[in-house]
C-alpha cells in the first residue's frame, strides 16, 4: 500500500496594532459625555430655587404649544401657523417647542386668522356674535342678557362663567388696546335715556374691573364708552362690544406682525365663525364619546 504524503498546514498570524483612527472608541466616549452632561444637569437643577424646579417640571409634564395645536386644531391649521412663523419669526418656532401648552396665549400674536378664530370658537362658543378677526384686531359682541338681568346692572348667574371665558382672551395680551362699548337701549326703560346711561355706566365699570384685574402685562390699556340709543321695541337688545387692537409699536420699539390668511378664501363673514363653532362642538362631542 502506497504511503500517504503528509498534509502540510501553514498558519499565518498577523498581529496588527490598534489604529489611531478607529471608530469604536467614539461610541464609548459619546456615552460617557452624555452621562457626564446628565450628571451636571442634575447638579445644576438641585441648586436651583423651587420656582425654577417647578418650571422645569411643567416643561416635562405638559405638551408643547406645537404638540397641543396638532392634537386640537388638526394638520392644516397647525401647518399654516408653522409656515407663517417660519417665514416671519423663525426664532418663535424654537420658543414654541419649549413653551408649555397651558401658558396664557396672546391672541394677537398667533400669526394666522384661522388659529385665532378656532381659539375664539373654543373659548366663547355661541355666546359671542358678530365676531371679526382682522390683521391687527379682534372684534366681538356679547348680548347683555348673558351678563345682566333685564334693564339693570345686576349680574346674572352666568356672569362669572362668561367673564372667565372673556378673560381667557384678554389676560395674555401684550402691547394692545382693549376698547369696551356698553351698548344699551332705553325704549323700554322708565327713566328714559338718562337712566339707561346710568345703567350702562354701572355695567361698564363691572366689565372694566373684571378685565383689568386679570391682565398679566402692563402694556395693555383699557378704554370704555357707553352708547345709549332709543332702539326698536321688542327687537333691539343691549350688547357689550369688545375691540382688541394691537398697538402700532411693541414695547421693544419694533412693529408687530399682522395676522395673515394662507389657505382658503378670505371670507370675513359671520358664517366663518359659525363654522368654527360647529367644528369645535362636534370635536368635543366626539372626544366625550371616545
Amino acid at each position: 500500500m502506497a504511503e500517504r504524503e503528509p498534509m502540510i498546514v501553514i498558519k499565518k498570524i498577523n498581529v496588527v496594532a490598534g489604529g489611531g483612527h478607529g471608530g469604536s472608541w467614539k461610541v464609548a466616549f459619546a456615552d460617557f459625555m452624555t452621562a457626564l452632561m446628565a450628571f451636571f444637569l442634575c447638579m445644576w437643577l438641585l441648586a436651583q430655587s423651587e420656582e425654577v424646579k417647578k418650571e422645569v417640571s411643567d416643561y416635562f409634564s405638559t405638551p408643547s404649544v406645537i404638540e397641543y395645536n396638532f392634537s386640537n386644531y388638526g394638520v392644516e391649521l397647525t401647518l399654516e401657523k408653522l409656515f407663517l412663523d417660519l417665514i416671519n419669526e423663525p426664532l418663535k418656532i424654537f420658543k414654541d417647542f419649549i413653551t408649555p401648552a397651558d401658558s396664557t396665549p396672546n391672541f394677537l400674536r398667533m400669526g394666522t386668522k384661522k388659529i385665532v378664530m378656532y381659539h375664539l370658537a373654543d373659548q366663547l362658543g355661541d355666546i359671542a356674535s358678530n365676531v371679526q378677526v382682522n390683521p391687527d384686531e379682534i372684534v366681538l359682541e356679547i348680548p347683555t342678557n348673558e351678563l345682566f338681568r333685564g334693564d339693570t346692572a345686576r349680574t346674572t348667574t352666568k356672569f362669572r362663567q362668561v367673564m372667565d371665558k372673556v378673560q381667557g382672551i384678554t389676560m395674555g395680551l401684550e402691547d394692545a388696546n382693549v376698547f369696551i362699548d356698553s351698548n344699551i337701549y332705553w325704549h323700554s326703560m322708565k327713566g328714559g335715556r338718562s337712566a339707561a346711561e346710568n345703567v350702562g355706566e354701572e355695567r361698564l365699570d363691572y366689565i372694566l374691573n373684571q378685565i383689568e384685574s386679570q391682565l398679566e402685562h402692563p402694556s395693555v390699556d383699557l378704554f370704555g364708552k357707553v352708547n345709549a340709543n332709543q332702539g326698536e321695541r321688542g327687537k333691539d337688545r343691549g350688547t357689550i362690544k369688545f375691540r382688541i387692537k394691537q398697538k402700532d409699536r411693541l414695547s421693544d420699539g419694533s412693529h408687530p406682525k399682522k395676522m395673515e390668511s394662507m389657505f382658503g378664501d378670505k371670507d370675513e363673514s359671520m358664517s366663518v365663525y359659525d363654522n368654527f363653532v360647529k367644528q369645535v362642538s362636534e370635536q368635543k362631542k366626539k372626544s366625550k364619546t371616545e
